[in-house]
C-alpha cells in the first residue's frame, strides 16, 4: 500500500470536489461566499467603496481598513453580523486581522491573495446587481401584477 503526502492528498481531493454532491465541502464555502455581507466586505476591502454611478467599474487599490471604517461603509450591518463575517473570512484565509498595540488598540483588516482572487468575482457580482436592479424591480412588479 502506498502512502500519499499531504500535497498529493490535497491534489486528489481538489479533483474530487463537486458542489452538486450533497456532502461536498465546497457547498459550505459557496454558502459562505454567497452571503451579502461577505460580498460587501470583500468589495470594501478590495477598494470598491468609492462613490460613483451604480455599476461603475471604478475601484481603488485594495487597502487595509479598520473595523469602524468597514462598519460605517456597510450601512445596515449589525456589530454582531460584521464581527461574525470578519471572523469567518479570517478563518477561511480570505483576510488578515492585524492588531497594533496603540492606545486604544488599533485593529485592521486586509485581503489576502486568496481574498483578492475572490474579490475580482464579487466586484462583478456587485456591479451586475447595481446595473440590473431597475430591470429586476420591473420584472418583480410585472410578475406580482400577473399573479395577484
Amino acid at each position: 500500500m502506498t502512502t500519499m503526502k499531504a500535497a498529493q492528498k490535497r491534489a486528489q481531493a481538489k479533483v474530487e470536489y463537486n458542489a452538486f454532491l450533497a456532502g461536498c465541502p465546497s457547498r459550505q464555502l459557496l454558502d459562505r461566499i454567497s452571503d451579502k455581507w461577505v460580498v460587501l466586505v470583500l468589495c470594501a476591502l478590495g477598494g470598491d467603496n468609492s462613490p460613483g454611478q451604480p455599476g461603475a467599474a471604478h475601484a481603488d487599490a485594495p487597502k487595509a481598513m479598520r473595523y469602524s471604517e468597514i462598519a460605517r461603509l456597510l450601512a445596515g450591518v449589525s456589530q454582531k453580523m460584521l464581527t461574525q463575517t470578519l471572523r469567518s473570512l479570517e478563518h477561511d484565509g480570505l483576510l488578515t486581522r492585524t492588531v497594533t498595540p496603540t492606545v486604544p488598540v488599533t485593529v485592521s483588516y486586509e485581503l489576502t491573495d486568496l481574498g483578492r482572487s475572490l474579490h475580482d468575482m464579487t466586484r462583478g457580482l456587485r456591479n451586475w446587481a447595481q446595473t440590473h436592479m431597475a430591470e429586476v424591480l420591473a420584472n418583480r412588479e410585472n410578475h406580482n401584477s400577473r399573479t395577484s
